[in-house]
């Protein structure tokens, strides 16, 4: 299929609003950028022009469904809706884009999605991955974190800022922190996939993250057999790519260029 620049894709019967820049997927290596909890296509901001500016590659950018102007989602969401995003939804958006070889991007619950994905998929047209702040285990500190995210939704003006990136606010809002805060979903655990990837790894990662210390980046460490390189970003919070977009940026133009020949 042709793709038009930005647009929307139907995918399990949701519409899933994306941009593309660059050349398109089905003729150049191309960086598949999977979004935060709270994310969208918008709320990367400039990023993927950078991102695009930096390596010369092919940038992808969607908003997963329940996400920015993407059709919205069922609440309250299934707990183990970051498998089902990597197993299922994934596989069928990559296909309907025409994608050829490249690399994941992904951000917190992005980065998770990436991980599940190149652990239980086994795509060969999967050449790495990085993983901005990525979530393999549940942590106090970050439920904690998630807690208070909570609270200021309901009591501050955050609601009326996050409505500025999705359609449908509450339901992008309750899906995310419905599941993290559901009690059974302290047992959420997707290290087993980390055995089974089989492409280098670039973890970013900033030392004031929020949401999750570094046992993650241990985690991660331990349980894969293919090349972990991690970059710490001190005085980062949990959004690499927006608190330091430079070194963001070097760190995924290094393993693009190691993997893909990139500029």
């Amino acid at each position: 299929m042709t793709l038009a620049p930005s647009g929307f894709l139907s995918i399990n019967n949701s519409d899933l609003e994306y941009r593309m820049l660059g050349p398109p997927p089905d003729q150049a290596p191309t960086l598949v950028l999977l979004h935060e909890g709270l994310g969208s296509v918008a709320l990367w901001g400039d990023f993927p022009e950078a991102l695009q500016a930096a390596t010369g590659l092919g940038v992808f950018v969607y908003s997963r469904a329940g996400y920015g102007a993407s059709s919205a989602v069922k609440l309250p969401r299934p707990l183990d809706y970051m498998q089902v995003e990597a197993l299922d939804m994934l596989p069928k958006l990559l296909d309907a884009i025409g994608f050829r070889r490249g690399l994941l991007v992904g951000h917190s619950d992005g980065a998770s999605i990436a991980a599940i994905y190149a652990g239980g998929v086994q795509d060969h047209r999967l050449c790495g991955l990085v993983l901005l702040a990525p979530h393999f285990i549940v942590e106090d500190m970050g439920l904690k974190a998630i807690e208070e995210t909570t609270a200021a939704y309901e009591t501050t003006n955050l609601r009326e800022k996050l409505a500025r990136w999705h359609k449908d606010v509450d339901n992008a809002f309750r899906g995310w922190s419905g599941a993290w805060l559901d009690p059974k979903f302290r047992n959420w655990d997707i290290s087993e996939y980390l055995a089974y990837i089989r492409v280098p790894i670039a973890i970013i990662q900033g030392a004031d993250d929020q949401y999750g210390t570094m046992r993650q980046v241990e985690i991660a460490r331990d349980e894969c057999y293919c090349p972990v390189d991690v970059t710490i970003l001190g005085g980062t919070g949990h959004s690499p790519h927006r608190e330091a977009p430079g070194a963001t940026l070097n760190a995924i133009s290094e393993i693009a260029t190691a993997v893909l020949g990139a500029a």
